[in-house]
C-alpha cells in the first residue's frame, strides 16, 4: 500500500494540510443557538472568509499544499449512487428515520441541488421555511438540519497518526456528523481510498477529538484527557496502535487538563514548536506544578506498562529524550495577558517546520515571546476567526509532514 498520509511529528516540515473555508453555516448561528452550536459569539462571515483566505495563502507561500474538505466531498459526491446513499445517511444522522415524511421531504429537497450546492447546504443547514409546504410537527428551531459552524476547525473530526488516522466520535451532537464527511472522503476519494490505515472508526462508543492528539515523535503520542476526550477512548487507541504492525507508536502519554470551554482541547493549552520547545498556558499549573498523567508504554515483549506521572517537565524529558526543555508561557506568564491571549488561542500555534509557526496576530505578547525564544512567527489576521475559539492548529489537519 502506497500511503496517502504521513504525519510522524508536530514539527516536521508541513507539506499538505486539510482546511475548510467558512461558509453560510456561520450566518446560521443565532444568539439563541450559540450555546448548542458551541459558539460564544457570532463571527462576521465576510471578514472570517477573508481572514481564512489569507491564512491559506500564508500556508501556500510556505510551500504547503492546501486541500479543502468541501472540495474532496464534492469530488466523491459527483457519483450519483454515492451521493444518494450519503445524503440518506446524513439525514438519518440528523435524527430522521427513512420511514418518516420528513426524511422523504429532505431527500426530495436535497436531490434538487447541484453537487457543489449540495455540499454547501449540508454544511449550512436546512431551514424549515425553505419548504413550500409547512411540516405538520411543531419544531422549536428554525432548522430541520442544524448548521455545522465548527467545521472550519478541521483538526477535530479526525487525527492523522503515522500513515493512518482515527475517524472520531465527537462529544457534542452538533459536531458528530462532521466525521461522517471524513469517513466519506477516506472511503471513496481516489487520493485516499485503499491508501490509509483506519486506526479507529466513528462507530465506537467513546469520544476522542483531534485537538487533544499531539504527535511528539514517531513513537510517542501525547493525548489530552479533556472535556471532549475520554480516557477510555485513549486507552482503546493506544491498544490498537500498540498491536498494529503498521504503527510505530509504542508510547502514549495521557495528560489531564481542566474541563472547560476555554481549555477544551490539549492544543489550546500546550503545543510543540521545536524539538525541545513547547508553548504552554500557565493556567494549567494553577494551584501547583503537578499535572495528573498516565504513561503507557509497550515493551518489545508486547507487554504494556502503565505508570502515573505528575511532573510534566520530567515526563517530557523522558518521552522526547530532550534534556534542555524550553516552555514558552502564553502571555509571557502574566496573569492578565495569559488569560486574555489564551482565550484568543495564543497557545494554539501551528508549527510548519522546526522552530517556525503560524499564529494569530492579536496575541502580540505571546508572539513577541516566541520570537525572543528564537521562533520564526508568521502572523495571520484573527478578528473573526478567533470568535469560534480555535486557532491556526485547530483550523488545520496535517496530511503530510517530512
Amino acid at each position: 500500500m502506497v500511503p496517502a498520509l504521513q504525519v510522524n511529528s508536530e514539527i516536521g516540515r508541513l507539506r499538505t494540510v486539510l482546511l475548510k473555508r467558512p461558509g453560510d453555516e456561520l450566518e446560521n448561528i443565532t444568539p439563541a443557538s450559540m450555546g448548542e452550536l458551541l459558539f460564544d459569539d457570532i463571527p462576521y462571515l465576510k471578514i472570517a472568509q477573508a481572514e481564512h483566505d489569507a491564512f491559506a495563502a500564508t500556508l501556500r507561500e510556505q510551500g504547503v499544499e492546501t486541500l479543502y474538505i468541501e472540495q474532496l466531498v464534492a469530488d466523491v459526491l459527483a457519483d450519483a449512487h454515492i451521493r444518494s446513499q450519503f445524503t440518506a445517511q446524513f439525514i438519518t444522522e440528523h435524527g430522521y428515520q427513512p420511514d418518516t415524511p420528513t426524511f422523504a421531504d429532505l431527500m426530495g429537497y436535497l436531490r434538487g441541488f447541484s453537487v457543489s450546492d449540495l455540499v454547501a447546504k449540508l454544511y449550512a443547514g436546512v431551514r424549515i421555511d425553505e419548504f413550500d409546504n409547512r411540516l405538520e410537527q411543531p419544531v422549536q428551531t428554525p432548522f430541520l438540519m442544524q448548521p455545522l459552524p465548527n467545521a472550519y476547525f478541521t483538526r477535530d473530526p479526525q487525527s492523522v497518526i503515522g500513515n493512518g488516522l482515527t475517524i472520531n466520535r465527537m462529544t457534542y451532537p452538533v459536531r458528530q456528523v462532521e466525521s461522517l464527511l471524513t469517513e466519506l472522503v477516506m472511503t471513496y476519494h481516489p487520493r485516499f481510498a485503499g491508501h490509509v490505515n483506519i486506526w479507529r472508526s466513528r462507530e465506537v462508543e467513546t469520544c476522542l477529538e483531534g485537538g487533544d492528539v499531539l504527535i511528539l515523535n514517531e513513537h510517542t503520542l501525547a493525548v489530552g484527557l479533556s472535556e471532549r476526550t475520554e480516557q477510555a477512548a485513549v486507552s482503546e487507541l493506544a491498544e490498537t496502535l500498540f498491536k498494529s504492525v503498521d504503527s510505530q507508536i509504542d508510547t502514549v502519554l495521557m495528560i489531564q487538563i481542566p474541563h472547560s470551554h476555554a481549555t477544551m482541547h490539549l492544543d489550546t493549552v500546550f503545543t510543540m514548536v521545536n524539538n525541545n520547545q513547547f508553548t504552554m498556558y500557565p493556567g494549567v499549573l494553577a494551584g501547583g506544578k503537578e499535572i495528573e498523567m498516565v504513561l503507557a508504554r509497550r515493551k518489545s515483549s508486547g507487554e504494556v506498562v502503565l505508570g502515573r506521572r505528575t511532573d510534566l517537565i520530567a515526563t517530557l524529558r523522558e518521552v522526547t529524550g530532550e534534556v534542555d526543555l524550553d516552555l514558552i508561557l502564553t502571555g509571557a506568564g502574566d496573569p492578565v495577558h495569559a488569560s486574555r491571549e489564551q482565550w484568543n488561542d495564543g497557545s494554539n500555534t501551528l508549527t510548519i517546520a522546526p522552530g517556525e509557526v503560524i499564529t494569530y496576530d492579536r496575541n502580540h505578547v505571546s508572539n513577541n515571546l516566541l520570537r525572543e525564544h528564537g521562533i520564526i512567527v508568521h502572523e495571520v489576521r484573527s478578528s473573526e476567526l478567533s470568535r469560534g475559539r480555535g486557532g491556526p492548529r485547530c483550523m488545520t489537519q496535517p496530511i503530510w509532514r517530512d
